[in-house]
């Protein structure tokens, strides 16, 4: 006979509370990779653009080495996953842009942090605009990146503007990266979500509710 868990206990362990499929394993290493091979490019970014970092180091030829097969190998982990269909029908999701989103955007510039001013689907306004910009930001610093690798195939006016472009572009990711990754910190279920495929059905409903109601819908 099934019991339903003690409230005190699921307050004190939410993992033992109702659980909501959210990712599936394929998707979860997707973004366990990508997110190594993001770092190696933002640690070996920082220790080839700061003379303090470099110091340390010393091996410049091989820290660019790691840096460029890390830029070249970003994309791979996502390439890999498209087998995935979860994966894909996510990724669908995360470039539509409904009525709900705008209202999202509008509670969020306006500082309302009421949940039903905030409705979202399985992903929130918020997180389909960062989906967005790393994507492009990923393509560009690739591009500008092997404009700058393979020298001898563009002329110097266009490496010229390729380096100042990756550059800059890089310093505003790694902005945009600690801006997420701060947001993740305070959100224990939403990384518990991304780590473990599930969530808490009381954390989607508050957080999701668009999605659950589908979800129940659809069954």
């Amino acid at each position: 006979m099934n019991r339903r868990p003690d409230p005190r206990q699921t307050a004190a362990r939410p993992e033992l509370a109702p659980r909501v499929r959210r990712f599936s394993a394929a998707e979860r290493w997707a973004h366990r990779a990508t997110a190594v091979l993001m770092g190696v490019c933002v640690v070996t970014a920082a220790f080839l653009y700061l003379p303090a970092l470099a110091e340390l180091i010393g091996r410049r030829a091989l820290v660019v080495t790691v840096h460029q097969w890390a830029g070249i190998a970003l994309p791979v982990p996502v390439l890999a996953a498209l087998g995935s269909r979860a994966l894909r029908a996510d990724l669908t999701l995360l470039n539509r842009f409904g009525p709900h989103d705008r209202r999202w955007l509008r509670a969020a510039l306006h500082r309302d942090k009421r949940r039903s001013s905030r409705p979202a689907h399985k992903f929130n306004a918020g997180q389909k605009i960062y989906a967005a910009w790393a994507a492009g930001a990923t393509l560009v610093m690739l591009g500008t990146g092997l404009m700058m690798w393979f020298t001898h195939l563009t002329p110097l006016t266009w490496r010229t503007g390729a380096t100042f472009v990756h550059d800059w572009l890089a310093l505003t990711l790694g902005v945009v990266l600690a801006g997420h990754i701060g947001m993740a910190m305070g959100d224990p279920e939403a990384r518990r979500g991304m780590r473990t495929g599930s969530v808490a059905r009381e954390w989607a409903e508050r957080e999701h509710p668009l999605w659950l109601r589908e979800r129940k819908s659809s069954r």
